[in-house]
């Protein structure tokens, strides 16, 4: 199958930065692995390595960068979009999910696995990095009543778009597509269990392994344990990603705000511009919990992201000063010693 730079999601934002794509010379990533990366071009798929000073994990699947002849990347370009998380584990340091994704499918399921707090954290990720966000419920066909995930998840921002699927229905299959033509791309996020592989599948006519969940919580086993660039039916890409059941905010203070767009409005009639929210006078915030009107536990979720944010990307920003540092303080005895061998 042949592609040209277009069907691979060329677009202005890139045609700006490099007017004249040669197959031999621009690529996007389709794959990241821990010492080589994968880049696709109108000629075909080849194996492309970092210069020395840099680490694969700087690369996204979905980027598009300009390398040499020998495979060397030169260049990276400006990214339309770039969803991130603080590293899982103890590391701080950020980790990259995908790069220029048009649409961002939020995947759930209609049963145990079902979870607001999870659904916000994904729906900042999405807003934060300009993606589109679209709620994929899958498993309503095992689920008597699937509507009533569906107005659950609708209630947690307006116009959300929000799906129930049967991952296994061609006809369920084709709407999804719809939200990811021809020459866009989409990326699937979410925990595993929820069918991420099954739907990928159904998107891409891949025949991926699928694993069973545990009965009594709905969670699964990982199936994708890294992220790849696939070809869907319909002309558009498609990143899987690896279940996420932790996704640790980083820098996603505007994405958070516009999920919680509604308390961010009220908030701003709080008699204080600094209100906490807690017991001050004249708070609009704990007025409307009082009047019934709004929930205190999304109150506390918001907060609780909000605190999440700004420690992570508070430890991160440290992190990488002292990096900083520590890499100029080498450059600076490599050349003192160099000096000292030219006596």
């Amino acid at each position: 199958m042949s592609f040209d730079y277009m069907d691979l999601g060329w677009s202005n934002h890139f045609a700006a930065q490099i007017p004249a794509p040669t197959s031999d010379h621009i690529y996007r990533i389709s794959a990241v692995h821990r010492d080589r990366l994968k880049g696709l071009s109108p000629a075909g798929e080849r194996v492309l390595l970092p210069r020395a000073n840099q680490s694969t994990g700087t690369f996204a699947v979905g980027d598009w960068v300009a390398a040499s002849s020998d495979g060397l990347i030169d260049q990276t370009l400006d990214r339309k979009t770039l969803m991130s998380r603080r590293a899982a584990g103890s590391g701080v340091h950020a980790q990259l999910i995908a790069a220029n994704v048009d649409v961002l499918f939020i995947t759930s399921s209609c049963n145990a696995d079902f979870n607001v707090a999870r659904l916000e954290r994904f729906l900042a990720l999405a807003h934060q990095a300009g993606c589109y966000p679209v709620v994929v419920l899958t498993k309503a066909d095992t689920c008597d009543n699937p509507q009533s995930y569906v107005r659950k998840a609708e209630r947690l921002e307006a116009f959300l778009t929000v799906l129930a699927v049967n991952a296994h229905d061609s006809r369920d299959i084709s709407q999804l597509m719809a939200w990811c033509p021809h020459g866009q791309t989409g990326a699937l996020v979410g925990s595993s269990g929820v069918g991420k592989t099954t739907l990928t599948n159904g998107l891409t006519q891949a025949r991926d392994a699928t694993a069973g969940i545990r009965e009594d919580d709905a969670k699964g086993r990982h199936t994708t344990t890294s992220r790849a660039l696939r070809h869907m039916t319909n002309g558009g890409w498609l990143i899987d990603t690896p279940g996420m059941r932790a996704l640790r905010m980083l820098d996603s203070p505007d994405g958070i705000d516009e999920v919680f767009a509604d308390l961010v409005e009220l908030s701003r009639d709080c008699r204080f511009s600094d209100c906490a929210h807690s017991s001050e006078p004249g708070c609009a915030i704990r007025g409307a919990i009082e009047a019934g009107t709004l929930d205190p536990d999304r109150l506390r979720r918001w907060q609780k992201l909000l605190r999440e944010d700004r420690m992570n990307s508070e430890t991160v920003a440290e992190a990488r000063a002292r990096d900083k540092a520590f890499g100029k303080m080498v450059r600076s005895v490599m050349k003192d010693k160099k000096g000292r061998k030219g006596l």
